[in-house]
């Protein structure tokens, strides 16, 4: 899955490079600056991946972590080794966590080095007007691809309680990455505008304030926020489930 996020920014730089000049406004946010400066790969792939693809390879491996075991029939021998339940659901969610992190640090990077491949580099013109020297540029592309690993931590809370509701883990998958779809519907409603602030989704793209000179927290934040009080909730949801949960296979 690792893989397939990486072939995004590549895809994406390959065809700019064959294609005649994209006109302004047309694609994805920063499509038609990245002919000028390759960095822009990087934050386009991540602005493209960040509605399905992100989230899909997120709610496939946290909806493997209990279900999956139980799957395979090796959740109960894992529980009489001397781990606990309570152990195994925290490192259970601290594999999905990583995984997290590491997959739009994957976007960015693969995409930060394949523009910088077929593309020039240089300052890099921020939302605010402010110009900065690639080395910073390439701070902020780490900084975006670490907002995004925090936006994605809620869905995985998620996706371990739904794990372990089930022994089926592509049920669990599945459920999990239409909540994610639902959510950004629910979150594109204007009718539901009370509701939009305590969706896990709805920030997933505002990390405009970190291409701005000076960086604005707010949003990362308001963000971190968010997807602590649904780590806090899904996670002892798990828990109370997990605990209880007579476990056959």
């Amino acid at each position: 899955m690792l893989c397939a996020l990486a072939a995004i920014p590549v895809l994406i730089a390959v065809a700019v490079r064959v294609s005649s000049a994209v006109p302004p406004g047309r694609g994805p946010a920063f499509l038609d600056r990245i002919a000028q400066n390759g960095l822009f790969v990087g934050v386009t792939a991540m602005v493209v991946s960040v509605p399905l693809f992100l989230p899909l390879t997120v709610g496939v491996v946290a909806g493997d972590t209990i279900a999956g075991e139980a799957g395979l029939g090796t959740l109960r021998y894992l529980l009489v080794a001397p781990a606990g339940r309570i152990r195994l659901l925290i490192v259970k969610y601290a594999g999905t966590a990583l995984f997290v992190l590491v997959a739009p640090l994957v976007v960015a990077l693969t995409g930060a080095g394949i523009g910088a491949a077929l593309f020039p580099v240089g300052p890099v013109t921020l939302l605010s007007g402010d110009t900065i020297e690639p080395g910073e540029a390439v701070v902020r592309l780490l900084l975006i691809a670490a907002y995004l690993a925090v936006s994605l931590l809620g869905l995985s809370a998620i996706g371990l309680f739904i794990s372990t509701l089930t022994d089926v883990p592509v049920g669990a998958m599945a459920a999990t990455v239409v909540l994610s779809v639902v959510a950004q519907v629910l979150d594109a409603l204007p009718q539901l505008g009370s509701l939009h602030p305590w969706l896990f989704s709805h920030y997933w793209l505002d990390f405009g304030d970190l291409l701005r000179q000076p960086v604005s927290w707010d949003a990362f934040a308001g963000n971190a926020v968010l997807q602590g009080g649904y780590i806090a909730v899904f996670g002892a949801l798990a828990y109370c489930r997990f605990i209880t949960k007579d476990v056959l296979s």
